[in-house]
């Protein structure tokens, strides 16, 4: 299995993020990769490729332009205007407000374009995220090349990040990129599975009018959890995408028995669906020692897990999601990957 890994990704360091009213340093840091990629190589998963450029053109196909134009220059402006340090927002759009100009102010951009105050801007940010995008194409690059499989190991993650807004750490939705990579290079339909502990939001929010691209989502009950406002059960697509969102929100304390009967449920619609290929949005936070989350799988679940993605038989590509159990990231990632090499 080819491994993309970028150290640009070390680019992404925030200082701080909000969570439960306080400052705190940042779950998504740049050991996660780092650990990951270690343990990659400890137990033979390769080889390690730095990724290719793609340049702009695959980014505009999935994010509105004045959006990645604000990513490009947030740093700057913020820094003009406020100093050296992470960029936060201060306040969003509530009921009754609304979205007609985009605010001139760096305060009020950060505002109109994100959706919590846990996912800092930094200097590096925008490096970060286009290698992670970078990342995810070139995995695309590889299944049309013929590999049966590849690991796109993006940081900062992208699942949360939508059409024109970032949040939950992530700025470009690698995923939705390479699906619509492998769809603009001859793949008829593709199909999204979102195994990370929160719903894929901006996944969702970018394919809800698409019946080209299947997404199908295992996650906490946003009744629950992060990020609330999307992930239910009654979310299904609109229009041309009317029947091709699928969300299947578990209980907080999920184990495996429980988990794998959703995925068997997942793994049945996207066979019937019958996609090109499989682009994983792989988030270990699933793990029942995650400091963030509340399901219970162990590491030898994601053997499991594996190995039942396997049996989906597809061309698969795996991009890397959440998961901050610094200490066993490595492990529970790996085993996902060995257990679909192995199956």
């Amino acid at each position: 299995m080819i491994v993309i890994y970028s150290e640009e990704h070390r680019l992404q360091s925030g200082r701080s993020e909000l969570n439960d009213g306080q400052l705190v340093p940042c779950y998504e840091k740049p050991e996660r990769a780092d650990i990951v990629r270690t343990r990659l190589e400890t137990v033979g998963i390769g080889p390690i490729l730095a990724p290719e450029s793609h340049g702009p053109a695959p980014l505009e196909r999935v994010h509105d332009a004045g959006y990645l134009g604000f990513l490009q220059t947030a740093w700057t402006e913020w820094v003009a205007e406020h100093g050296d340090w992470d960029a936060l927002p201060l306040n969003w759009v509530a009921p009754g407000m609304h979205r007609r100009v985009v605010p001139r102010s760096i305060d009020g951009r950060l505002g109109y374009y994100s959706f919590d105050a846990g996912t800092p801007i930094t200097a590096g940010t925008w490096r970060a995220a286009t290698a992670a995008a970078d990342s995810a194409l070139t995995g695309a690059d590889r299944l049309r090349a013929g590999d049966r499989c590849a690991f796109a190991l993006c940081r900062p993650p992208g699942h949360h990040a939508g059409r024109a807004f970032y949040g939950g750490y992530c700025f470009l939705n690698n995923a939705a990129i390479a699906a619509q990579s492998l769809r603009d290079n001859g793949a008829a339909r593709v199909a999204v599975l979102d195994v990370d502990y929160h719903h894929g939001n901006g996944t969702q929010e970018i394919l809800w009018e698409r019946g080209d691209v299947l997404f199908v989502s295992l996650h906490a009950d946003p009744a629950d959890e992060f990020p609330y406002f999307s992930g239910h059960a009654d979310e299904t697509g609109a229009g041309a995408g009317e029947g091709f969102n699928l969300n299947l929100p578990l209980p907080w304390g999920t184990d495996w028995a429980a988990y794998a009967e959703a995925l068997a449920v997942a793994a049945a619609r996207i066979r019937a669906f019958a996609p090109d290929a499989l682009v994983v949005s792989l988030g270990a936070d699933t793990y029942g020692g995650d400091p963030i989350s509340r399901f219970r799988l162990l590491s030898e679940d994601f053997l499991r897990m594996g190995a039942a993605l396997a049996g989906i038989g597809l061309p698969t590509l795996f991009v890397m999601e959440g998961g901050y159990a610094v200490a066993d990231l490595g492990v529970n990632v790996a085993n996902v990957l060995g257990g679909f090499e192995n199956a």
